[in-house]
């Protein structure tokens, strides 16, 4: 089972969060080799903080050496090489980790590709979702393997691809 914790600050545009991050949560591990985390009896978690700019720009220059803000920070919980045995919980209960969205940049990127804050959450969660999993693009060959994978998992959630005219696989 996957169960999505949403910390909602103020300030964010009225929609329903914790519906748009659990499906978004859901759809990204769908859409990955963890796929039968949705039916495992073990319940996966995933927190999801909608913040502020101040506060991401915090967490970036503390745990990235970053002296900015970013639209989406992810703090992976289990390491990749574990992800697999997760099922072997003593409790039950496996903390995949935090997914942090920063409101000022994730409404401004947002206008700039004339999509509503809300889509574009969605691809964000989503994209913190696949670095819960393991996934990162510090390379070419990473970037296309993760960017493929976000782009069928928002297609199938009716939401266009984010990176252009690329074809999903």
């Amino acid at each position: 089972m996957i169960e999505v914790a949403v910390l909602h600050e103020e300030g964010w545009p009225g929609t329903d969060w914790e519906m748009l991050a659990q499906r978004a949560v859901a759809t990204a591990i769908a859409h990955s080799p963890y796929a039968a985390f949705a039916t495992d009896q073990t319940l996966y978690e995933v927190a999801v903080k909608l913040t502020s700019d101040e506060e991401v720009h915090s967490l970036n220059r503390a745990y990235r050496d970053k002296d900015k803000p970013t639209n989406v920070l992810s703090f992976p919980m289990v390491q990749e090489d574990l992800l697999e045995v997760t099922a072997n919980t003593d409790d039950g209960e496996v903390l995949l980790g935090d997914i942090v969205l920063a409101e000022g940049v994730c409404v401004a990127e947002a206008a700039e590709k004339g999509i509503s804050v809300a889509d574009h959450a969605t691809h964000l969660i989503v994209h913190g979702t696949f670095h819960l999993l393991g996934y990162d693009h510090m390379d070419d060959n990473e970037a296309e393997a993760m960017e493929a994978l976000e782009i069928a998992a928002l297609l199938s959630m009716g939401l266009s691809d984010p990176y252009g005219d690329r074809e999903a696989i």
